[in-house]
């Protein structure tokens, strides 16, 4: 095989998404949009979240699983579209994809937020886990030592969304109470740590005010996604229409309406693995 036609075989596999429930589809939607011309294998283990009250061993085992069944589907990219996971085990992923690219939503948003606010003050908000971590913190001091962050776990923000609540007077009253401290702290970026919050963000940008900027890890997931493809020549540059395949480990009786209103479509046909 010629090296053009190896080239051209690498960039027609998809890229492998994964996140421990449905939120990670918030990252789909932005991947379509960023990149419509990418086949695309989503992995949602909807038997066994949510993975935020487990050990850090615990989801290094799912992890390392989940990697390796992406791995077995022969996509050119993996994307760790849930931020727990990110936070504890996206070593676990680097370690068994080789040479094959990672990103996880945390270097995305850290990295977008650093460069939007450089030397700033930076809100995060996420999962309990996801802060406790330190995980986004830790990375974006990493990018640039000035920077000054303000984290809040915001534990009620998953459910609501679930719910379907996402304009609600609960949920308004809700978010004014959880961004009170961070807002205090006149940040100008807030970072949205879960890929559930994307689907808040015109309420989050109602209650934060017109001065905060908000920085959508599923964005910022898309677009580095987009410009390490280019830059590693895998960007899918021709063909028909983009296949995607979503592959869970339980269907729980809301998960379609759920995931299409993440996904702002229908979602298809759904596969389940058993394990």
């Amino acid at each position: 095989m010629s090296g053009h036609a190896a080239v051209s075989r690498r960039a027609s596999r998809p890229i492998g998404v994964f996140d421990s429930g449905v939120g990670g589809l918030t990252v789909v939607r932005a991947l379509m949009e960023r990149l419509p011309l990418e086949d695309i294998v989503y992995f949602g283990d909807t038997a066994r979240v949510p993975y935020g009250v487990k050990s850090v061993a615990t989801i290094e085992h799912f992890t390392a699983q989940i990697t390796d069944f992406l791995l077995q589907q022969d996509v050119k990219m993996l994307i760790v579209a849930c931020n727990t996971m990110a936070a504890v085990a996206s070593r676990v992923v680097t370690e068994r994809a080789g040479d094959i690219p990672v990103i996880d939503v945390i270097e995305a948003g850290a990295t977008a937020a650093v460069a939007q606010s450089p030397g700033g003050r930076i809100g995060v908000i996420g999962t309990p886990t996801t802060i406790n971590s330190n995980a986004y913190a830790r990375r974006m001091h990493a990018l640039d030592a000035g920077v000054r962050v303000y984290s809040q776990a915001c534990p009620l923000f998953v459910p609501l969304v679930e719910e379907g609540w996402l304009d609600h007077p609960v949920t308004r009253m809700t978010a004014q109470e959880y961004l009170r401290p961070v807002l205090a702290e006149e940040v100008g970026s807030l970072v949205l740590g879960c890929t559930h919050y994307p689907l808040l963000k015109p309420l989050l940008r109602e209650v934060a005010g017109a001065g905060v900027r908000l920085i959508d890890s599923a964005v910022t997931t898309a677009e580095l996604a987009a410009a390490s493809l280019q830059a590693s020549g895998l960007a899918q540059t021709a063909g028909g229409a983009a296949r995607y395949r979503y592959v869970v480990t339980d269907v729980p009786l809301r998960f379609q309406t759920i995931g299409e209103r993440f996904l702002g479509r229908s979602l298809g046909e759904v596969e389940r693995v058993d394990w």
